[in-house]
């Protein structure tokens, strides 16, 4: 060893005596890196990671900060500083974020768990863990640096940790996918197209589903429901016979599942956005498809996109075709306050009675808390149905889950996404569709309009529906009514959707 690097390695060592002698500096860098890192993940990422790139950078940050502070404090305590320093200052740094996932966390309401697990639960997982990991290890280097011996015991622990982590980064960076459309000798069909992407709308990759036997087939765009459902693996289990006849198409909406990080700025998240997102998908799939038109099918909150858009646009659609139609969601809630206070009262319910009045009559300030309760009332309100056999095997055949997080076409972020997305496009969404009344404002529209009707359909929906379709003036418009189904019709009465489509629909529209 020469003098000159015999004095710098004499110089690092007196660095790191002073440092470590020194009890109020280790903290200090051990907390100063992990606040830094919480301000910057909070300005880049104020809805916690939202996708594979996110949460992965956020891992091999959190990593990094551990192992300053583990390193620089040389205590075991790093292991609790840092990860508190990382969530005040993303906390203080995020205020005003908007949203149940980023709110002040609610302990009262099954809805804001779920809002607590999903967006701090999630980014915890992703940050603390390797944060803690990393601040084990910097200490065990430490320690062995300050002449402290460590036996291959005390490397355990750190390395079962670095394991878990390589685990995890592995769990999250699996991509999503949609199985192939097959011929009969079980090979990939040709001409055929089975495609989950993320697609440029209005300058913000959102994430699109495309299925379809050709090509060439007539293209029809589902628009989902909530506001903030997504519904890409019920498209591909329950629509699979419509894929002989038409690419189906199903679309993450801004803020929604794989769409989730458009959610920022959430600023950016209005109805006239949303509806002008419809419109440049639409544009991107007459180009990708050489198509003139295309079909739109809207569900519950997708009818009032799908109104507006073919309302703006009717040279885009060859028709409208809506399920579970919404017309005016203002006394739509109103309608079902009263319904369900008076189920209160005949079911002598006075603790349901008590839950309503506390939320105060629609539209509720307390959102998504106060909708979100109501909804746990509809059991009570729908008339008895039975929907098709066909249908309730299609969709326990299938494996997908009510919200369809378990389907392929989501990866282990944007599994998150598809409820979190539903809670917060929600919350920011909702209060923006107060006032819409079709009945006044959509009276006439210059598109084909076909409207599935489900008899057991709560009557606080239906009967406006029924409403705004009589008066309705359209260059062709039909009513197809089913005993057997609700809000969903589409889905509940696929089949006879599919026949629908090619014996009326079809020959009266596509040209």
């Amino acid at each position: 060893m020469t003098a000159q690097t015999l004095e710098k390695t004499r110089t690092s060592s007196h660095t790191l005596d002073s440092l470590w002698q020194a009890r109020w500096l280790g903290p200090v860098l051990g907390a100063g890196f992990a606040a830094l890192a919480g301000v910057i993940t909070a300005w880049a990422m104020p809805h916690d990671p939202a996708t594979t790139a996110q949460a992965l950078i956020v891992m091999i940050s959190c990593l990094a900060v551990g192992l300053i502070a583990g390193f620089s404090m040389r205590s075991y305590w790093s292991l609790l500083l840092a990860p508190f320093a990382y969530v005040c200052a993303i906390e203080l740094a995020r205020y005003g974020a908007v949203g149940p996932t980023v709110d002040l966390p609610r302990f009262d309401e099954t809805f804001g768990i779920l809002a607590l697990v999903l967006g701090r639960g999630f980014h915890g997982l992703v940050a603390f863990f390797p944060m803690i990991v990393g601040a084990g290890i910097g200490v065990r280097i430490a320690r062995q640096m300050a002449g402290t011996t460590a036996g291959w015991s005390d490397w355990l622990w750190p390395g079962l940790g670095v394991l878990g982590i390589i685990l995890l980064a592995i769990s999250i960076i699996r991509s999503a996918s949609t199985p192939p459309i097959l011929d009969a000798e079980g090979h990939p069909l040709p001409g055929s197209i089975a495609e989950v992407s993320m697609v440029p709308v209005n300058g913000r990759d959102m994430g699109v589903l495309m299925r379809g036997q050709s090509v060439d087939n007539p293209v029809l765009l589902y628009l989902a429901g909530g506001p903030g459902q997504s519904s890409l693996p019920h498209l591909r289990t329950i629509f699979q016979d419509l894929e002989r006849d038409f690419i189906v198409v199903s679309w993450d909406q801004r803020g929604t599942g794989k769409s989730y990080a458009a959610l920022d700025p959430a600023s950016d998240l209005t109805l006239e956005q949303a509806v002008s997102d419809t419109i440049a998908l639409t544009n991107y799939l007459r180009q990708r498809f050489d198509e003139n038109k295309i079909y739109l099918l809207g569900e519950s909150y997708g009818t009032i996109l799908g109104v507006l858009a073919a309302q703006q646009r009717p040279d885009l659609y060859h028709a409208f075709i809506g399920s579970g139609q919404m017309v005016n969601l203002t006394e739509t809630d109103r309608r079902l306050y009263d319904n369900v206070l008076a189920y209160a009262a005949q079911a002598g319910d006075a603790q349901l009675d008590d839950k309503m009045r506390s939320y105060g009559e629609p539209p509720y300030a307390d959102l998504p808390y106060g909708n979100a309760f109501v909804m746990g009332q509809y059991e009570h309100l729908y008339k008895p149905y039975t929907p098709p056999q066909s249908y309730i095997d299609r969709g326990n055949s299938a494996g997908i889950d009510q919200f369809g997080i378990m389907g392929s076409e989501y990866n282990l972020v944007e599994k998150m996404n598809v409820l979190r997305g539903l809670i917060d496009m929600f919350t920011i969404m909702y209060p923006q569709l107060q006032g819409i009344d079709f009945c006044r404002d959509a009276a006439r529209l210059e598109v084909p309009v076909y409207m599935l009707d489900g008899q057991a359909e709560l009557a606080a929906r239906r009967d406006l529906a029924l409403e705004w379709f009589d008066i309705l003036d359209a260059p062709i418009k039909r009513m197809f009514s089913f005993e057997n189904a609700a809000h969903a019709v589409a889905f509940e009465q696929y089949e006879a959707f599919h026949k629908i489509l090619l014996d009326t629909i079809l020959p009266e529209t596509y040209r």
